[in-house]
């Protein structure tokens, strides 16, 4: 069974403010989702397993601890997915990057996929899945639908913000991913955005409308 963790850090919340503001631009905009996204792998990855090793430091000669087991690969969501990809790959240099491109429909407020680019060997790797928003929940249950469907079952799903409708849709459609959300907003309204939210992500880390 997967877990779900709000996380509560001071310095997330303060980030979090700012984003929120219609006054921050683009650059700024940008600077802090990545800076968030850094600061919440280092709790989504708090559980990675490590396994000893001999080093030699100026003083004596230790067994110290390094990564170790599944490899790593961050797939973001496009668009805004990927203005979270640096502040992972701050932490973990070596993951590899896959994308995948889910689209919601004005409409019906569906999603559709249009591209996927998955690393080698995903089935052995733990996925890290970035989206900033989980809105309705529907790319983000669209996206660990197509990830399983090639044999990765180690999956943690990240947002900066989630309303509580896409977050319940999502626990109850894949109980068994771990989920990891900066905040947790209000409810959505009848456009499907989430309240208060921050407007679309993908158009204020990009600078389009």
């Amino acid at each position: 069974m997967g877990k779900t963790v709000i996380l509560e850090h001071p310095l997330i919340q303060h980030k979090i403010s700012l984003l929120r503001d219609e006054r921050t631009g683009t650059r700024d905009f940008r600077v802090l989702v990545s800076e968030i996204a850094m600061l919440m792998g280092f709790e989504a990855l708090r559980d990675l397993p490590t396994k000893l090793v001999e080093v030699k430091t100026p003083i004596t000669t230790a067994r110290v601890p390094v990564l170790a087991g599944k490899k790593l690969a961050v797939v973001p969501i496009l668009r805004a997915g990927l203005g979270m990809v640096d502040g992972i790959l701050s932490l973990v240099p070596s993951a590899k990057v896959g994308h995948i491109g889910i689209y919601r429909d004005e409409v019906t407020h569906e999603p559709h996929d249009y591209f996927c680019k998955l690393p080698k060997g995903i089935d052995n790797r733990l996925v890290i899945l970035p989206d900033p928003m989980l809105a309705t929940g529907g790319s983000a249950i669209a996206a660990v639908d197509f990830i399983k469907a090639k044999g990765c079952n180690h999956i943690k799903f990240m947002c900066i913000i989630a309303a509580p409708e896409g977050l319940k849709a999502l626990q109850e459609k894949h109980p068994d991913i771990d989920i990891y959300v900066g905040c947790l907003d209000d409810h959505l309204n009848e456009n499907a955005y989430i309240v208060p939210g921050l407007g679309d992500a993908g158009d204020r880390i990009f600078g389009t409308k």
